[in-house]
């Protein structure tokens, strides 16, 4: 893949962390941090945000701070998404990315031609397919599905890189949510009508939340929640229309055709398609389980 033009500004990965070592997890962030580190982009910060861990983790990331390799706070915090913010409001880079410490990079060459990417695009963020690890052991191949952006999440975020500007526009990740603040900023950056862009290589690999498998009644609170902040203003939503926006992604059509303009004109009837498979894709899911 060529691109017409070299622009190199500062791009921030940003990596929540908490007892690495308690959790079993120093072997995955140091495969993070050294596949960071071989990235042929030569303008790249890693922020870690620690969540006040004791456990030694503090010692490790001092060591790694000492070689150069990355930046580090550790205080208490109230989450995933306070930490993420926490960095966003601490870096100054024109770009911004966000790894959990069990996810990693594996293109070297990603973060250039991502970056070159958004440059030629002045995109607000870009997005991509990811490989996703699933707790029980096996891999599969997230692919963007953005006109279904406002029925469930369309992309992982560790696929994604943001412009900081956009985030600090969209005031950060809403941290009321625990679990689908991702969905939330997806939804209200396509509802504000910000530039994408679908850089169509895969160069992430990360590893399913068990909190979102687990947390099944959690996820779904959280999703009608999302849905109400974001189409209360569109369209009158009563429980029995969110239970089935929830469970069958079946949306009313009115709504549809007003979330129908976040998109360009001539991808309306592409986008009205989309919905449509999804709600029977989800319909016959629920069939199949009775």
């Amino acid at each position: 893949m060529c691109y017409t033009k070299v622009m190199e500004p500062n791009v921030n990965i940003i990596v929540p962390t908490h007892n690495l070592i308690k959790n079993e997890q120093a072997d995955d962030f140091n495969l993070l941090i050294s596949l960071l580190s071989r990235q042929t982009y030569p303008n790249i910060e890693v922020t870690i945000v620690d969540n006040a861990s004791d456990d030694g983790t503090v010692e490790m990331l001092k060591d790694y701070k000492n070689k150069g390799f990355l930046n580090f706070y550790s205080e208490r915090d109230t989450g995933k998404y306070s930490a993420i913010n926490k960095g966003i409001m601490r870096t100054k880079a024109k770009y911004v990315a966000f790894l959990s410490c069990d996810d990693f990079y594996h293109d070297i060459t990603a973060i250039y031609d991502v970056v070159n990417v958004m440059e030629d695009n002045e995109a607000d963020f870009s997005f991509s397919p990811a490989y996703c690890r699933h707790p029980e052991g096996f891999v599969f191949l997230f692919a963007p599905a953005m006109y279904n952006a406002f029925q469930a999440i369309p992309c992982p975020r560790q696929g994604m890189m943001f412009r900081r500007a956009i985030l600090e526009k969209m005031n950060y990740f809403d941290e009321r949510f625990k679990i689908m603040s991702d969905m939330d900023l997806i939804i209200a950056l396509i509802m504000h009508k910000a530039n994408a862009v679908h850089f169509e290589r895969n160069y992430t690999t990360y590893k399913l939340s068990k909190k979102a498998i687990e947390q099944e009644a959690k996820c779904i609170e959280e999703t009608k929640l999302v849905f109400l902040k974001n189409f209360k203003h569109l369209y009158p939503i009563d429980d029995d229309t969110l239970n089935k926006m929830i469970n069958y992604s079946k949306f009313p059509p009115a709504l549809l055709e007003k979330l129908s303009t976040c998109f360009p004109p001539e991808d309306k009837e592409l986008f009205f398609e989309r919905c449509e498979q999804m709600h029977q894709l989800r319909l016959e899911a629920a069939n199949g389980k009775r």
